[in-house]
């Protein structure tokens, strides 16, 4: 099975590669948010190649290894997967075989987090960011950089088709103290939301409603929920008579 390697581990080996690019729902892709750069390119196979969504393009390093894309974001960002598009079946030596990735708040204080070695991937690589305590699940940073170190058959440069970078997803319920990833939860919770939301309108428009709503006896979390919408209803100092 593939492994990855964190620093001070010895590196681990990625075969294969995945056809179709699969990630977890409770990931987003990152990388619109960044400003990528590269530390070379032949011309007309520049950064924008990694990033076109066209596998039948690809970034061309012209210089010297490593070879070097580097993601800047404007301010601190997680991530928590690496995902590129490479093929060893059209790029032979041009193929990377060892990557590292690193991550700081820029170039002066980049750290090694990963390196894996790449045995004729066809296909999306998937590299995790994650460390070896269960708790470290992302990085937190400014800055990543992935450096090609070496290529399949002593290439000197590199093809890269594609690369994308994610991070677990926001909370899309404000004040939630926890994260929902299932679809399902999601939903249930914003209507719980809306209907807290129509209540009080309703409230608003009926006032003598409050009286009933008093004196009512509700199952949790109804009754936590209604709670909620009658403490408004307190604070609006209206008068239901």
């Amino acid at each position: 099975m593939a492994t990855e390697s964190s620093e001070g581990e010895e590196e681990g080996k990625l075969t294969g590669g995945n056809q179709v690019l699969t990630v977890d729902d409770d990931l987003r892709e990152m990388g619109k948010k960044a400003a990528w750069s590269v530390s070379s390119c032949k011309a007309g196979n520049g950064v924008s190649s990694l990033r076109d969504d066209n596998l039948d393009t690809y970034w061309q390093s012209d210089g010297a290894q490593p070879h070097l894309v580097n993601i800047q974001f404007q301010k601190k960002v997680k991530l928590q997967l690496v995902v590129l598009y490479v093929d060893f079946k059209l790029d032979e030596s041009y193929t990377p075989c060892k990557i590292s990735i690193r991550a700081g708040d820029g170039f002066h204080n980049l750290k090694d987090i990963k390196t894996v070695e790449l045995d004729k991937p066809t296909g999306w690589v998937h590299i995790s960011l994650s460390g070896n305590d269960p708790r470290e699940t992302f990085v937190n940073t400014f800055m990543l950089q992935i450096s090609v170190l070496s290529n399949h058959l002593n290439g000197r440069d590199t093809h890269v088709r594609q690369i994308k970078v994610y991070g677990p997803r926001p909370n899309p319920i404000p004040h939630q103290p926890f994260q929902f990833t299932s679809r399902e939860f999601i939903t249930y919770s914003s209507i719980y939301d809306f209907l807290s939301v129509s209540l009080l309108s309703d409230l608003l428009h009926h006032p003598l409603k409050m009286l009933s709503y008093k004196h009512k006896s509700f199952p949790f979390p109804q009754r936590s929920r209604i709670g909620k919408v009658l403490q408004c209803w307190d604070c609006l100092d209206v008068d239901p008579s």
